[in-house]
């Protein structure tokens, strides 16, 4: 829940600082959380967060490609001012030699041999890595070790 009293904390600095991209970004943060908590009927905790806002990122940077795509700019740094916020909140990001040290010791760790493999890999991969590192390019590297 730690990670809940930071976002509540940050939107109330962004209210005293009229803040209003800060604050809308928090308050949109806020609304996803407490819809996953509607719709699972439990309070989130710190992992569950983290995956929303994993998420979130997620959501924005595919808008940002389309946006650039689309020649709309003014769009396109409207959702990175969104994203530059919502990373405040993330872990710190994992470089890509941390990444492909920890695919290859869950590599080891199951046994995998084949593509077959790939989830169990992932399986033990998802909780060390949510939210520090895209988990698109960590499944690429995944395969990569497998084949």
């Amino acid at each position: 829940m730690e990670l809940l009293e930071r976002l509540k904390d940050a939107q109330k600095a962004a209210m005293k600082a009229k803040d209003k991209t800060r604050l809308g970004t928090i308050r949109l943060l806020m609304s996803a959380i407490k819809q996953q908590e509607v719709d699972t009927r439990q309070s989130l905790s710190d992992e569950d967060i983290l995956a929303v806002l994993t998420k979130s990122v997620k959501q924005r940077r595919d808008s940002v490609a389309q946006y650039q795509s689309a020649g709309r700019d003014d769009l396109a740094d409207a959702e990175l001012a969104e994203i530059a916020v919502i990373e405040e909140f993330l872990p710190q990001p994992l470089s890509e030699a941390e990444v492909d040290a920890l695919v290859k010791a869950a590599v080891e760790k199951t046994g995998a041999a084949s593509m077959q493999d790939m989830g169990k890999v992932m399986g033990v991969l998802k909780p060390q890595i949510q939210g520090r590192a895209d988990m698109g390019k960590v499944s690429q590297l995944v395969k990569a070790n497998l084949s």
